[in-house]
């Protein structure tokens, strides 16, 4: 990884000592687990590429290279499928909308926890912010799924091209389209500004929607 890399806006983005080390072995990990997939610069430019957008915004930069590694993996993972390299024939759901910070984080916990392996979730934000919902975070714990972990992030072409159903959120004419997928709106008020109490409606209709879909895809779906 280049040091003396830059942003959109020109500004150096600076990498420190250890970061260099962690990005190397978060390299060495995506090379072996992508081996036979893709070459090492492919995997360097998802990477470094992963990195930027994620450096360019955060506010704590202790975890940058391992939020990196796992939005490069991800963004792997969804060229594969959309380039026909992995048998892998699982439905793939992106859940959409604008911060990927309460909805579509929420809707993202319950699919993954109720699908399990059965099925694949993404989520992303036309415009994401800096942390997750805390409050969303919270009314998700009380249903025993943990999304504290999570970090809001964009969305980018491979990842909407490899998802067989998006669901928006109120991201509106920022979503993205592409043909030949199912795309669903889901009507839900945005958590931001939202205490604990008014969040548990939005989680709940979140849930009943969730269910729903898996019901549809005929995933089985996994008690809480």
């Amino acid at each position: 990884m280049n040091p003396d890399r830059k942003d959109d806006d020109g500004r150096a983005i600076e990498i420190t000592l250890d970061q260099q080390v962690a990005l190397k072995t978060a390299a060495a990990r995506l090379t072996s687990d992508f081996d036979g997939t893709f070459g090492a610069e492919t995997i360097e430019a998802f990477l470094r590429s992963s990195y930027d957008e994620f450096a360019g915004r955060a506010s704590v930069v202790t975890f940058l290279p391992l939020l990196a590694e796992r939005f490069a993996r991800q963004r792997l993972r969804a060229l594969a499928k959309v380039e026909g390299r992995t048998p892998d024939g699982r439905p793939v759901v992106l859940f959409l909308c604008t911060h990927n910070a309460g909805r579509s984080q929420m809707a993202r916990g319950f699919f993954q926890h109720l699908a399990g392996d059965a099925a694949i979730a993404w989520s992303g934000g036309s415009e994401p912010g800096h942390e997750v919902n805390a409050a969303a975070i919270a009314a998700m714990r009380e249903r025993g799924i943990d999304i504290s972990t999570e970090f809001p992030q964009p969305w980018t072409d491979e990842v909407v091209r490899a998802a067989d159903v998006v669901i928006t959120m109120g991201c509106g004419d920022a979503c993205p389209v592409f043909g030949g997928k199912r795309y669903e709106e889901w009507e839900l008020s945005d958590p931001h500004g939202m205490d604990l109490d008014q969040v548990r409606p939005v989680r709940d209709a979140i849930e009943v929607r969730v269910r729903t879909l898996l019901d549809e895809l005929a995933v089985p779906v996994r008690p809480l």
